[in-house]
């Protein structure tokens, strides 16, 4: 890790100009301390270089979409929403239908909540477009 004591740089710019017109850009060897120990290193001026570790990111929480059946919706309104908004293939958007129509709900798809509600009110604003009764709603993954 290289640290750049600022305050000697920054001087020696300054020297620089005054004495040429022009600012040297060039950072010379002495002004720069060379951290070889990776936590905490003391330096010849009492400065102490701190080498911050990454932070520690946390996956967001996953929310399932969930289709709920109605007795008005046909299954293949159903099959399109699955392949259009859930990138769902024929036999896998058949699947869910079936799931759907069988069980009284199924499982679109696994995505983080924000993106998950998107597909719900999306999905929920198409299916009341084309005069559908067709809920989707979002539940927490257990």
């Amino acid at each position: 890790m290289s640290m750049i004591k600022r305050p000697v740089c920054l001087g020696e710019i300054k020297d620089s100009f005054n004495q040429s017109g022009y600012v040297d850009w060039h950072i010379h060897s002495e002004t720069m301390s060379v951290a070889h120990d990776s936590s905490i290193n003391e330096e010849s001026d009492g400065d102490v270089a701190v080498k911050t570790a990454p932070p520690q990111l946390k996956l967001p929480p996953l929310y399932v979409v969930v289709l709920l059946n109605d007795d008005y919706t046909p299954m293949d309104f159903v099959i399109e929403i699955l392949q259009q908004y859930f990138a769902l293939n024929l036999d896998q958007a058949t699947q869910v239908m079936l799931t759907v129509h069988y069980e009284g709900k199924g499982i679109a798809g696994v995505y983080p909540r924000d993106i998950a509600e998107t597909k719900a009110n999306i999905v929920n604003n198409y299916s009341r477009s084309q005069g559908y009764p067709l809920l989707c709603q979002i539940e927490p993954k257990e």
